[in-house]
């Protein structure tokens, strides 16, 4: 067993007392009855950097939930290392489907189970126990800088200005973020790329009162009709969408990622199975890979109108509704998009209704080159921990104030995750596995070792 096994196997009793402390507050950054709990998270994370060998650490007012920032200053001429994570939680509905209480963690089958457990106070645990592992023994050459916030959960909507009122506080070579995933406990893999997102809601309406089927139908327009109408006319038979000037910003990945991806270990069988499906279906040319991590895509997210109630109700209604939205790759930007579908969808809309679009939130993609030298450090950490290089991997999820650092503060980040997808982040039954926690630990401390 290596020095760093050793000591994470000596204090990992201790490591999970501090981090049950951090579990057991419902910081829900969604619901406002936990906005004191937010408060005692954020506190519970400063006593926690300052005891792992932080110089100094703050709690920074935002327009929203506190954040938390700490520093260790090892020498002015060293790398700067700014780490990023969130103590906000989602909320734990239903709870019905829990084995076990979300806020009171337990360990079961090599796992922690609890709301947060992976995402992101499990992760970022690992952050801060190999930053004291380096400090204990004297080993940290890089200084490193902390930024925990409350509101990753709801869109991050105060940490853009937060960012842009402190750049000089927050500059940094590069950013280390611990809140993604990996392909498998056996496929370690660093995370290159993240697709953007652009949300709305639409509101159809018809006539100005629900009517009746048999005396008004096939005479006035069905609000939900023609909402489904709309839609259908998003995308064509080919799985592209149809916005004029949509994929005018789209990069096509080169041939060498694609090739790249083609590598991945994919079962395609196994893939249906687990969701459920006889056959997928996608942008025509591209493979499944592809299709969920470096193409855009555009889905409804829930549609509404109507009678729903038990029985029948023979009601043609006054509104139907739609949530929608496009996930979206880098160099579109989620502003430009959001206006060319509520322009499309308005244009295509027939004088027998009035159509609303309500632009929600947004962000956008971001790509990390696998030649920056704090990435190959992370792959570095990555095969010291795992025992074999990991795979370079884009994702099809959005991590909004990823492409705000680089936009705000013009620093990259290097997106090392220890998740994996059985964790079930923002679902019931969330947990962490325990042999990953260990070696994210280890992982963590050899990317310090070879970033110095």
């Amino acid at each position: 067993m290596n020095d760093i096994r050793k000591y994470i196997a000596e204090n990992e009793a201790a490591m999970m007392n501090d981090l049950f402390s951090l579990i057991r507050i419902p910081s829900i950054s969604a619901l406002p009855e936990h906005k004191g709990d937010m408060t005692a998270c954020a506190e519970r994370w400063k006593e926690l950097l300052l005891e792992a060998g932080a110089d100094e650490v703050e709690i920074m007012p935002s327009a929203g939930n506190p954040v938390v920032f700490g520093k260790k200053t090892v020498s002015p001429a060293a790398k700067t290392v700014l780490i990023y994570a969130h103590y906000d939680v989602m909320p734990v509905e239903p709870l019905g489907l829990w084995k076990s209480q979300p806020f009171e963690p337990e360990i079961r089958d090599g796992h922690i189970w609890a709301r947060g457990a992976d995402d992101d106070k499990g992760q970022a645990f690992i952050q801060v126990k190999a930053f004291e592992y380096l400090i204990k023994n004297n080993l940290l050459k890089n200084n490193v800088k902390f930024i925990f916030e409350g509101e990753e959960e709801i869109g991050s909507p105060s940490l853009e200005t937060f960012c842009e009122e402190h750049k000089e506080l927050l500059k940094a070579d590069v950013i280390l973020v611990s809140d993604t995933s990996m392909l498998g406990a056996d496929l370690p893999s660093l995370t290159t790329g993240l697709r953007g997102l652009a949300y709305w809601e639409i509101e159809v309406t018809g006539p100005n009162r629900d009517l009746h089927s048999g005396h008004f139908g096939g005479a006035v327009a069905n609000p939900i009709n023609v909402l489904c109408s709309m839609i259908n006319k998003v995308t064509d038979s080919d799985g592209r969408v149809t916005i004029p000037g949509f994929y005018d910003e789209v990069e096509e990945v080169s041939g060498a990622e694609r090739e790249m991806i083609a590598g991945i270990p994919f079962d395609e069988e196994k893939y249906k199975k687990a969701i459920g499906v006889k056959a997928l279906c996608g942008e025509k040319g591209y493979s499944t890979l592809e299709r969920n991590s470096c193409r855009p895509s555009f889905d409804v997210c829930g549609i509404w109108g109507g009678y729903t109630g038990e029985g029948s109700k023979t009601v043609l209604p006054a509104k139907a509704y739609a949530k929608v939205s496009c996930r979206l790759v880098p160099h579109q930007d989620h502003r430009t998009i959001s206006r060319m579908f509520a322009d499309y969808i308005v244009s295509i809309a027939p004088e027998s209704v009035r159509v609303e679009v309500r632009e929600m939130h947004g962000g956008d993609g971001y790509v990390c080159p696998i030649t920056l030298p704090a990435y190959q450090a992370a792959e570095k950490g990555f095969e010291k921990a795992f025992g074999k290089k990991p795979l370079a991997v884009r994702r099809g999820g959005s991590i909004p104030i990823i492409s705000t650092f680089e936009r705000t503060l013009g620093i990259k980040t290097v997106l090392m995750g220890f998740g994996l997808e059985s964790d079930a982040i923002h679902s019931p039954n969330e947990n962490f596995n325990l042999e990953i926690f260990r070696k994210g630990i280890e992982a963590v401390i050899e990317f310090h070792l070879a970033y110095s």
